[in-house]
Parts: structure tokens; sequence; C-alpha cells
């Protein structure tokens, strides 16, 4: 939660009605097709549903944000601030910086080409600049600038490396507690494997990050499967049954990144919007993607190779689940429409509502946590 008085509200009601529209149906539709339409068995056309259900989601979402007729909620809008964006450090000097052209920018008692309208200006104003000069300058200029973009992201690259093997910044050493310097170069040692890892993954200015983003997806993927296979291993040495680590550690280590992206988003933006429509989101992707996504998968190569459904073990167990997450996730939800009644914004406020709230999100968490290992235990 934000500090106390700290207020921030929803701006954009009905964009997040709809992600919470469909974040709910996530949760009945598994329902639905583990205990209703075909009792633990996955068929191919429910896993194909499942991820066409993930593009339906994008398109009813973007015709909220476009308030597209018949489509959209018809909620007044409220105001949308720009985004916390961070103050621009004059200081820095571009040409040190990757090798920047600074070329298209206009200079004092200088002539500047304008090689979009075939124009160049100076205190005098616009004259005709010959064609053959232009291309020739637009020629140099692209060289030039495709030189300098190379040379940018090789050594940002190569910067990445570095800063993976690198256990102290040179802020860091500044600092007059020995002790503290010793933690952050303990723990840079241990997560040191990790940060060299992720250095392979190329930098997003190339070809407009989407070499960065598909390379991202594959580690993130390789990881997961690394975590489950060690889940397992876990679970057949101490004992504890695999969905009790899933719903303890497994699932606490993967919701951390969303944890931190909306304590970011709820402390340096102004309204509430990306802080608690990140959760919604999230719950929507992992189910119509991050589930549907394998479902299909695997009951395609069910389908061709063995020439029956998929089967799901525990199904029971996780339509259990299922039904706790939603009625706990409809007692949170509850209680931000409770507040934007009573205090006027869902995040912040006083101290003490700030706190109980926090210590009523916790427990809903506790509760669903404790009851669906009791079930798939076996205990209830």
């Amino acid at each position: 939660m934000p500090r106390a008085g700290s207020m921030k509200k929803i701006s954009d009601l009905g964009v997040w009605l709809v992600e919470l529209f469909w974040s709910f149906w996530a949760y009945i539709w598994l329902y639905i097709i583990l205990e209703v339409w075909t009792p633990n068995v996955i068929t191919l056309w429910e896993a194909l549903l499942t991820v066409l259900q993930y593009g339906l989601l994008l398109v009813h979402a973007y015709a909220q944000d476009k308030r597209w007729p018949y489509v959209s909620i018809p909620l007044v809008r409220g105001e949308r601030p720009e985004d916390w964006v961070p103050a621009e450090d004059t200081s820095v000097d571009h040409d040190k910086n990757c090798g920047e052209s600074s070329e298209i920018l206009p200079r004092e008692n200088e002539d500047i080409v304008d090689i979009f309208s075939m124009h160049s200006y100076n205190n005098t104003g616009y004259h005709h600049v010959p064609e053959k000069d232009i291309e020739e300058s637009s020629k140099t200029t692209l060289v030039v600038k495709n030189t300098q973009e190379d040379t940018c992201w090789l050594s940002i690259w190569r910067q990445q490396f570095v800063d993976a093997l690198m256990l102290e910044s040179p802020e860091q050493r500044k600092m007059d507690s020995i002790c503290l310097r010793f933690i952050i170069i303990f723990w840079n040692s241990i997560i040191a494997p990790w940060k060299l890892l992720f250095a392979f993954v190329p930098p997003y200015q190339i070809a407009h990050g989407w070499i960065a983003f598909i390379c991202s997806l594959i580690f993130i993927s390789g990881i997961a499967y690394g975590v489950t296979k060690i889940t397992d291993q876990i679970s057949c040495v101490t004992g504890v049954n695999l969905y009790v680590i899933a719903f303890t550690a497994l699932a606490a280590g993967t919701s951390w990144p969303d944890l931190v992206a909306s304590k970011i988003a709820a402390e340096r933006q102004v309204t509430a919007d990306s802080a608690i429509a990140n959760i919604t989101c999230s719950n929507s992707v992992n189910i119509y993607v991050g589930i549907g996504v394998p479902w299909l998968i695997d009951t395609v190569y069910n389908y061709f190779v063995y020439q029956e459904p998929l089967y799901i073990d525990n199904a029971a167990g996780l339509s259990f689940s299922l039904l706790v997450f939603f009625a706990t996730s409809f007692g949170c939800i509850t209680v931000l429409v409770l507040r934007r009644i009573v205090l006027g914004a869902e995040l912040g406020g006083p101290r003490l509502w700030a706190w109980v709230t926090s210590t009523y999100f916790m427990v809903l968490w506790v509760v669903f946590v404790v009851l669906s290992s009791l079930r798939v235990s076996g205990v209830i």
C-alpha cells in the first residue's frame, strides 16, 4: 500500500471493469471445463477456446479504451494524467552517449539542412538547396547514423556483461557502512550467475526491442521449466505435496515481479490504474496464455499421437482452489470498491485504513493457501 495520505484511485473505471470481468470469467471458465463440460479432461476445442479468449480480452479492452459504441461500457472517463517519467538529465553529454548525432537539432548561427522538406534555414529564412547536395548529404548522414547505432548497441551489450560481473558499484564503494557493503557484495555474488545468464539477451536497441523480447521469453520459459523440475525433486525428497509447494513457494516467487511492479506504479504514478490493473491482467494472462498454451500443445500432441484428450491429475483439487481463489478475489475487489465509496480512493488514505486493508489482503492470501493445501493433502 502507498504511504498514508497518498490517495490513489482508478481514473478509467471502464477499462478496469473489462479486465476485471475477463479475470473473473477466467476462473469460471476453468471450473466449467474441469468439472462441468468434460470432467477431468481437456479436449482440443477447450484448449483452443481458452487461448482465443485472450485475444477477445485484448480486443474488448482496446474497444473500451477507444469508446467503441455498442461494445464498450458507457462510463464517464476520468482525467488521465501522463505517466510518471524520470526527469531528464540535461548534464549528459550526448556526443559521448553512444555517439548520438545532434545534427537534426538547430543551432544558433548555423545553416541547418532539412532533408524532409528539401530546404534549409538560417537567420534570414529558407532558401532552396540543390537536390544533388541533399542526396549526398542524406547518404552520408544515414551511413554515419547506422555506424553509430551499431557501435551503440555493441557497447551496451558489452556493458551488460561488465555489470553482471561487478559485485560493487563505484557509488557503493563510497559508503561508510562496512556491514552494508558486505551484504551488498554477498547478495550480488548470489545473483551474479543469473545476471550473467541474462546478459546474453541482446539489448533492446536492436530491431526495436523485438529480439530482446523474444530472447527474454525463451530464457524465462527455460527457467520456469527448470524450476518445475526442481519443485518435483523437492516434493519427492521432503514428502511435501507437490501442489502445496506450488501454492506457497512457487506461487510467491512468480508473483514477486508483479508485486514490485504494482508497488512502483502505486508510488510513482498519479492514479492507481497500473497498480491495480496489473493484478487483473496478470491473472488473465496466467490462465488464458500460461495455462491455455500448454494445454493446447499437449492436446494437439495427444490428438495426433494417441488419439485421446488430455487428462488432468487432481482436477478436483484444482477446481476447489479455483472456487476459493474466486471467493477471495471477490472479497478483495469488494474492499477496493468500498474504499472508493468511503475514502474516495482504492489505495492509500489514512494510516489506520491502509494497515487494515493490507492486513485484510494478507489474511485472504493465507486463507487461500491453507484451504487449498488442506484440500490437495486430503485433509478436507
